[in-house]
């Protein structure tokens, strides 16, 4: 048993009662005792009787007082331990010290003392407390404080506390569940069978020569986590690295704790982005170390493969698309989570409508974590809809009011898919409100993803040049793609929600430069890396679909049978093509050359599809964005050198997505080079292809309106792209600027 604070203080008093001739000796020794209080104290109760105590601080108040020293050291040390006789007051002490300043009505429930009866106790505690300056009342405010001088009482009784323990000659652990124990061995031994699932005997072995290096360090302050290191230099030392991976401690370093809170420029969302990166890394780690093939950590971490979002990425799916309608007609069933979300049956009216909707890009938003695609929205409102004013306002109020969770440097995506050819009128309005969302959002979350292979263009045109020239994020596809360019690859009709893992991927030139320039050895080192890629990502659809039956994505786990319809396809991206193809493996850009990089897609789809039967998944190919681009140009720089690197990047990345200069596209017919080329890699990617209509930040809304209509009929999908500068500090936008905010004059400048 750990010595309580009880018995370290009474024969402390009784020092000072019996030991006549070592009086002042003794007082000296209890004056220095704040001396040593250096940090705030943890809870502290005591259960002495208050009486006892007194009767021993009178009998302690005789001795003699023949110097003004001895009178105020007397005094002081009367002040402290009167103090920590009494629970009550020790307890209001800890409550003001970890709630903060409290009304009077506050501290006296929050202390235990809610009957009437007991208000006169509780008057007397907190007055002896005012008296002696451990509690101050801020009267303006009318709310009680603990001052420093309380801070230093609560902190004294965790000093006494931790000195008898050292005293007692015994050794006490601090555990990672915030208490200290007695050092037992045995429990050293039940980790290592528990966590690592060592033999009993080597667990006694292992246990045996850490218990001697504890005792022969003699450390001072012997904490859960280093007793955790010592077995694991053990382990290692014997050659047991696989247990010792099973036991290592997750976490951060001090230093890189301490640099996360100083450098809160990159931190977003306050203590909550702080939390949560700490968290990611945590997750992160966990995913390299235990959950992941070897082969497959050591692929990622050497620049081979990338894989985004680690942190989450065993626990959420990377894109959803999800059918609005048919989600909302059921109503939203969270069955035990969210708890404090507001539980909505199946929306009638237009408001119900609206307020569901808002709600529902809330909760989906925590569930993907890059891209959620709404199909239905127009459908949903066809019939609920008797003033189309009356929606658009509604529409713009629910987009406002929607929250999106960010796992990654920006938010997950949320877009709006709208069918041309259907329901014109409320496909106007709704695109209205995304107009009127985005004049009112500096960096709209939302984006719109317009379909247009069975409708005109020309019909919405306009309304989306206006959108993009403030800001707006549109897409034009055919089909369900997503705003990425990765298609919904379903095999099966999933109901309302259906899901695609994308985020794994390839480097692509750096197969090239290892490959000698041989481009028949660079497509079987294609094929070799994409199998454990995919077997790695079969894994994590498994993962993610056990921790959505238990509860963790309660949208998918409630409203869904996803499972069971295979409605979880499969995507590998390719990172670098034509830096691998034309620079690196020395193919020119010419007939030749092409063919050899339509090859190598043939050669990745072709390994997707038949690893895709092996594991009963849908798997397909597709070129898109990723963060892993720059990343591995970096690394390829650092292994290949600098020189090797700059000839085949454009912006200090690898291409990871198509692109055409909206400038240029009125040049362009159908038979150009530069477009058969995009629609022949479109075709021979299963899994969708990303390009970008690149729009100069001064251009007019007409000359946008133009590249729009001529664009589409290029090319079956595009994402515009322009430019847009905002105030850090103001959020204006309304006008082109570039060094300095026209409304406040800022240099703080986003784009």
């Amino acid at each position: 048993m750990i010595p309580s604070t009880k018995d370290f203080i009474r024969p402390t008093i009784s020092v000072i009662k019996n030991s006549k001739s070592d009086r002042v000796t003794s007082l000296i020794y209890l004056s220095s005792l704040d001396s040593i209080v250096k940090s705030s104290a943890e809870d502290l109760e005591l259960d002495l009787d208050e009486a006892d105590l007194d009767e021993d601080f009178d009998d302690a108040d005789d001795l003699p007082k023949r110097s003004g020293v001895l009178q105020s050291t007397s005094k002081r040390v009367r002040m402290i331990f009167s103090v920590m006789a009494s629970p009550n007051r020790i307890d209001i002490l800890r409550i003001l010290n970890s709630k903060g300043p409290l009304t009077y009505s506050e501290l006296k429930s929050l202390a235990g003392f809610k009957s009437k009866k007991e208000s006169g106790k509780f008057a007397y505690h907190l007055r002896k407390l005012l008296r002696q300056s451990l509690v101050a009342l801020n009267k303006s405010e009318r709310r009680y404080t603990i001052t420093n001088l309380g801070k230093l009482v609560l902190s004294l009784a965790r000093q006494i506390e931790e000195r008898s323990i050292i005293e007692s000659g015994k050794m006490y652990v601090r555990t990672s569940h915030e208490s200290i124990e007695e050092f037992h061995p045995h429990k050293i031994i039940q980790s290592l069978v528990r966590e690592g699932s060592l033999p009993l005997e080597l667990a006694q072995k292992i246990t045996e020569e850490v218990e001697n290096r504890i005792y022969k360090y003699q450390t001072t302050y012997l904490t859960g986590s280093l007793i955790r290191e010592m077995v694991n230099s053990v382990l290692l030392e014997h050659g047991h690295e696989e247990y010792r991976s099973k036991l290592a401690r997750l976490g951060l370093p001090v230093f890189d704790v301490q640099q996360m809170i100083s450098n809160l420029d990159s931190v977003d969302n306050g203590a909550e982005g702080l939390l949560f990166n700490t968290g990611q890394s945590v997750f992160a780690e966990h995913l390299l170390t235990n959950i992941l093939p070897k082969d497959v950590a050591d692929f990622y971490l050497s620049g081979d493969l990338h894989i985004t979002n680690l942190g989450t990425w065993s626990m959420i799916p990377d894109t959803i698309f999800v059918n609005v309608k048919e989600l909302l007609d059921g109503g939203i069933d969270l069955g035990g989570k969210y708890i404090d979300v507001s539980r909505l049956p199946a929306p009638k009216q237009l408001d119900e409508i609206a307020s569901s909707l808002s709600i529902l890009i809330s909760l989906l938003s925590k569930e993907a974590s890059q891209e959620i695609v709404l199909d239905g929205l127009p459908q949903l409102f066809a019939k609920r809809t008797k003033s189309l004013a009356e929606l658009e306002q509604k529409l713009t109020n629910a987009f406002a009011t929607a929250s999106t969770t960010k796992y990654n440097k920006a938010s997950t995506n949320i877009s709006i898919r709208l069918q041309l050819g259907t329901d014109a009128k409320i496909i106007t309005s709704i695109i209205n409100a995304y107009k009127n969302y985005t004049k009112l959002t500096p960096k709209p979350k939302i984006g719109l993803i317009i379909d247009n292979e069975k409708g005109k263009t020309a019909d919405v045109s306009e309304s989306v040049a206006e959108i993009i020239s403030i800001g707006g994020k549109v897409t034009f596809a055919k089909g369900q793609t997503s705003s990425y360019g990765v298609t919904n690859g379903s095999t099966k009709s999933s109901g309302p929600l259906a899901i695609v893992l994308q985020s794994v991927s390839i480097n692509l030139p750096r197969l090239a430069f290892e490959s000698n320039k041989d481009e028949t050895y660079f497509r079987a080192r294609l094929a070799l890396l994409m199998k454990p890629a995919l077997f790695s990502m079969a894994l994590r659809k498994k993962d993610i679909s056990d921790l959505t039956r238990r509860g963790l994505n309660p949208i998918l786990a409630k409203n869904t049978q996803y499972m069971q319809k295979n409605s979880i396809s499969l995507v590998i991206n390719l990172v670098g093509l034509k830096e691998a193809v034309f620079n690196i493996l020395g193919f020119k850009d010419d007939k030749n050359g092409k063919e050899i990089l339509h090859k190598a897609i043939e050669t990745a789809v072709d390994i997707a599809a038949k690893k895709g039967k092996e594991l009963g998944d849908s798997v397909a190919v597709c070129i898109t964005e990723t963060e892993g681009s720059g990343r591995f140009a970096n690394m390829d720089g650092e292994k290949y050198g600098k020189n090797s690197t700059l000839n085949s990047m454009d912006g200090g990345s690898y291409s990871q997505c198509m692109a055409i200069d909206a400038s240029e596209v009125g040049n362009y017919t159908a038979k150009s080079e530069l477009i058969s080329e995009y629609n022949k890699i479109s075709k021979l990617l299963n899994g969708g292809l990303l390009v970008n209509l690149n729009i100069d930040k001064d251009a007019k809304v007409a000359d946008i309106k133009k590249s729009i209509e001529k664009t589409a009929k290029l090319t079956g999908s595009f994402r515009l792209v322009k430019p847009i500068a905002v105030c850090g500090e103001c959020g204006f936008k309304e006008e082109p600027f570039d060094d300095k905010c026209p409304k406040c004059k800022s240099p703080y400048v986003v784009v």
